[in-house]
């Protein structure tokens, strides 16, 4: 199933306890929502806040994809969570705190028990940990390998978040002191064959620059999406990882390219002032099989 997954740009996060939300991050145009049930819900609420959200994803419309994000596997909310808000209409489970590859595989036989309980297919489901330790993203790599249901995972940097805590680094506006995190995390999990990594936060919700700048880098190093805390991210989020109609012009022109000097025989061509050859036209096919 993992292999299947649909490219997500935008993941903007919902607290549990505002439902009612949904139709402004569906307005704001986000590709999915994260209803939060951990950090944005007090130990007293979670209960009510549960049922809110599962209510939320039994009725939900619209074309925007719904994930979760659940309290830790160290007690037995987690499960209560995953029982209640398993349904078709749930695209994944958000997975904080995971330590190492067991806690992923707990997971995923407690999604898979859901999954029959409910009478969908295993895998239905997708599972997205977030690495948020020095052990776990050290070990990104076997976490991304633990589970075919993992996809959209990455490295969330979030200024004062549990990672800056854990590894340590002062953050700057300008991501520097992230950028090999970043770069090294999306290496393992590409080499682990984890579908449509994503990353994140920017917590500054008025400095729109400063976001445009951070989208840009996690798109050139490869990320498909970042994750969001604010409906005034998602235009800007998207308009970054989105290819432009100049882009896919070209694209399509380089494949047109490609396959005349293909039929007379040929291999890599002058492009435009390029060196391309089919590597470069099978990108271009992917980008505009799946253009958002």
């Amino acid at each position: 199933m993992s292999s299947e997954r649909l490219p997500l740009r935008s993941l903007l996060f919902v607290p549990g306890t505002r439902t009612e939300w949904l139709a402004k991050a569906e307005a704001a145009g986000a590709d999915a929502v994260i209803l939060d049930l951990e950090d944005a819900v007090p130990p007293a609420g979670k209960a009510t806040a549960r049922a809110r959200v599962a209510d939320a994803i039994a009725h939900a419309t619209g074309d925007m994809a719904l994930f979760v994000r659940i309290n830790p596997l160290d007690g037995w909310t987690a499960a209560e969570d995953l029982r209640a808000i398993t349904h078709p209409r749930l695209a994944g489970v958000v997975l904080p705190k995971v330590g190492d590859q067991a806690d992923v595989l707990l997971a995923d036989r407690l999604l898979t028990w859901c999954e029959r309980e409910r009478g969908l297919p295993e895998g239905h489901i997708a599972l997205v940990p977030l690495l948020e330790s020095a052990a776990a993203l050290r070990g990104a790599y076997d976490i991304a390998r633990a589970a075919a249901r993992v996809a959209y995972l990455g490295a969330v940097t979030g200024r004062g978040g549990d990672v800056e805590r854990a590894i340590g680094y002062r953050w700057s506006r300008q991501g520097t002191e992230t950028l090999a995190l970043r770069s090294r995390v999306l290496l393992d999990v590409r080499a682990a064959g984890v579908p449509c990594p994503i990353a994140g936060l920017w917590t500054n919700l008025a400095d729109l620059e400063g976001l445009r700048a951070f989208a840009e880098q996690n798109r050139s190093l490869g990320y498909e999406g970042m994750m969001a805390i604010h409906p005034s991210h998602i235009p800007v989020i998207n308009e970054v990882f989105s290819p432009t109609p100049e882009e896919l012009a070209r694209y399509a022109r380089m494949i047109a390219a490609v396959e005349e000097a293909q039929a007379h025989g040929a291999g890599a061509i002058t492009f435009e002032g390029d060196m391309v050859d089919e590597a470069m036209a099978a990108r271009a096919r992917a980008v505009l099989q799946n253009p958002l």
